[in-house]
């Protein structure tokens, strides 16, 4: 570490006030506090120091995902290989870089893009670059087909960037999940490649690796089939391994069970909201089951979709869910339970959970405001003042 701080020592006087890139100051500073911790501290006022800052959080959340994002990248070799009959004579090798090459653009793209518009943005304004989109631009990619075109994607991206956080004030002042919000983009946008039957399995081979499919060749997921009036092929055990069609990151329970230990044995996700998504979930299943309306049970929903990566990655924002402990239970309920809601009630949309965290990111303000209203007004009382 002291080598690279020799380093980027040796590299300042350029980038301060009268040096000859003085312009990049920004860019410089954002390479800088990412790699090593900051060195400035507060000069006044009653502070609390340690080594983590922001960077550091958002790093976790980035190793957090890669369990989903491996398996991911081999379950995409493996829906190829599979639909081509050709699974059996393949090496794990050959089903895991087919998939690696096949995710590897779309990661690239979002975080070009994103951190692209994110230095151009600090350079306009002359602020620091901003550290939020490092886990923003990780999940994007994870959230959406292997079918979306890279173009649609980049699209995706510099929305949701523009329009969903920069304009709000950039990272910690955005209301809404820029995740969320590059998906739902795509979804409203271009529903043709974010659902139906031919764009969750990989069609054409890449360096050799893989196999080219028929353009008429079809995949459904089992929330998909569903919808469809079809029986899911998958069972329970193989929707929770995650070796379905579905988006990249989202089909493997275990993988986003990994990282869910992660984030709360650090103590950088709310276990107040993950849980409490899965038990308004868990509520509303268990009604609809017991009334009739729907067959799946618990455990279907809890293993289909994006449900579990949605409570554990995305549900959990720190941005853009409830602060107070008492409204972190009531908004991941209310996550949950519309989730399984839209899935039910609604036909035409099989998967809720991006809905209702971008409604859940809608009332988190609200939320937090009647809390601390009621934690006020419970404490004049006891004091005697009205």
């Amino acid at each position: 570490m002291s080598a690279i701080r020799k380093i980027f020592d040796k590299m300042r006087p350029s980038f301060e006030e009268g040096g000859k890139l003085h312009a990049f100051r920004s860019v410089f500073d954002g390479f800088e506090t990412f790699a090593l911790v900051p060195n400035d501290t507060s000069k006044s006022g009653v502070n609390i120091h340690d080594s983590i800052d922001s960077k550091r959080i958002m790093s976790m959340v980035v190793i957090a995902l890669v369990p989903a994002m491996l398996f991911g990248m081999y379950n995409i070799g493996y829906q190829n290989y599979l639909a081509a009959g050709t699974l059996a004579t393949a090496s794990f090798f050959e089903v895991f870089f087919y998939g690696f090459l096949a995710v590897l653009p779309k990661i690239l793209v979002s975080y070009i893009v994103g951190l692209g518009i994110e230095f151009a943005w600090a350079q306009w304004k002359g602020e620091e670059i901003q550290e939020g989109y490092l886990v923003s631009g990780f999940i994007i990619p994870l959230i959406i087909p292997i079918g979306c075109p890279l173009w649609m994607l980049a699209l995706a991206c510099a929305f949701s960037v523009i329009f969903v956080k920069e304009i709000f004030g950039g990272t910690g002042m955005n209301m809404f999940n820029p995740a969320i919000a590059a998906r739902m983009f795509l979804f409203f946008a271009y529903p043709s490649v974010m659902t139906g039957d031919q764009v969750w399995v990989a069609q054409d081979s890449i360096f050799g690796l893989g196999n080219t499919l028929p353009d008429a060749f079809t995949a459904a997921t089992p929330l998909g089939q569903i919808a469809q009036g079809i029986t899911p092929d998958a069972s329970v055990l193989d929707m929770a391994i995650g070796l379905i069609p579905g988006s990249i990151g989202e089909t493997s329970v275990i993988a986003i069970a990994i990282g869910a230990v992660l984030l709360l044995w650090t103590g950088i996700a709310s276990w107040r909201t993950m849980l409490s998504v899965f038990v308004g979930g868990a509520a509303l299943a268990c009604l609809f089951h017991a009334t009739g309306k729907s067959e799946l049970t618990v455990c279907q929903h809890f293993v289909m979709g994006g449900f579990a990566f949605g409570a554990v990655f995305m549900a959990t924002d720190p941005v853009t869910s409830c602060r107070t402990s008492c409204g972190q239970y009531l908004y991941g309920f209310i996550i949950g339970a519309m989730a399984i809601i839209i899935r039910v009630m609604n036909a035409g949309y099989p998967e809720g959970m991006m809905l209702a965290i971008f409604f859940g990111n809608m009332i988190a303000p609200t939320i937090d405001h009647f809390v601390v209203e009621h934690n006020i007004s419970k404490r004049l009382k006891r004091g005697g003042t009205k």
